[in-house]
């Protein structure tokens, strides 16, 4: 009898399907209330033999284990599948409202330089280049000269003998220009000289004659001429010289600087 009790306690333990959200509630309704109110036995209980009652005792104690095991199982399921919603993060745009909340830091912008078009540097005149190679040269008005009469000098200086040499003085023909004379520091035997006017300008030119040769050092050249009374502007003036050395050719241009 005893055993027949306990199967069938057993095989309803089995087939029993608990409901497991009330069982939960439940058992968080007890731990809340504090330790368990003790009920009285059924009365149909009290007329089974005591070893009957000794066996459903124990078949209980089997099935209430069963049912605490699951409810157990049950708690401890949902409490690793059930997680809190995350706490939404301020969006950007409640971030900057709110006025608590440090805003991100404005990104430093460097402002792009401002270009605008400048004019090109004044360069030399193509017409100026007062070195080349070998020779270095310097055009300017003497400082003898006078308010009717003029003189432009030429100095060049060669670092190196040359074979040849041409040296041209131009003067612009105005205020009455005419040719009084010229000379150079070198032997005068060395040079063809001639002075001429073309283009507007009065021409002094010479020429080293072949197989004469101009040594390293300074080397001077000069016009002379007479103009109308005043001041005379040298800006239109210009020299030019063409040489050859061991180096090879060489060629310097350029025009008078006023007296000092």
């Amino acid at each position: 009898m005893n055993e027949e009790i306990a199967r069938r306690l057993r095989e309803a333990a089995q087939a029993h399907q608990p409901d497991r959200a009330r069982m939960l509630a439940r058992v968080q309704r007890g731990a809340a209330a504090g330790p368990a109110v003790r009920h009285r036995a059924r009365p149909g209980l009290r007329s089974l033999p005591r070893a009957a009652l000794a066996g459903l005792a124990a078949a209980g104690v089997l099935a209430t284990g069963g049912l605490a095991v699951a409810g157990i199982a049950v708690t401890s399921s949902s409490s690793d599948t059930v997680t809190a919603p995350p706490t939404p993060s301020p969006s950007a745009s409640s971030r900057a409202a709110s006025p608590g909340t440090p805003s991100a830091r404005p990104t430093h912008v460097v402002p792009a330089p401002v270009t605008t078009p400048s004019s090109p540097r004044p360069s030399a005149s193509a017409a100026v280049q007062a070195e080349d190679g070998p020779l270095r040269s310097a055009g300017s008005v003497d400082a003898h000269s006078t308010v009717y009469w003029s003189q432009e000098d030429l100095l060049l200086r060669t670092t190196q003998p040359l074979t040849s040499l041409t040296v041209e003085l131009r003067f612009a023909l105005t205020g009455g220009v005419q040719d009084t004379g010229n000379w150079r520091t070198l032997p005068p035997d060395d040079f063809t000289v001639t002075v001429r006017q073309s283009g507007g300008t009065l021409v002094y030119r010479w020429v080293l004659k072949p197989g004469r040769t101009v040594p390293t050092g300074e080397h001077e050249f000069a016009g002379q001429f007479n103009h109308t009374a005043g001041g005379r502007s040298a800006a239109g003036d210009t020299y030019r010289v063409d040489a050859q050395g061991a180096g090879g050719p060489a060629s310097v241009r350029g025009g008078f600087s006023p007296a000092r």
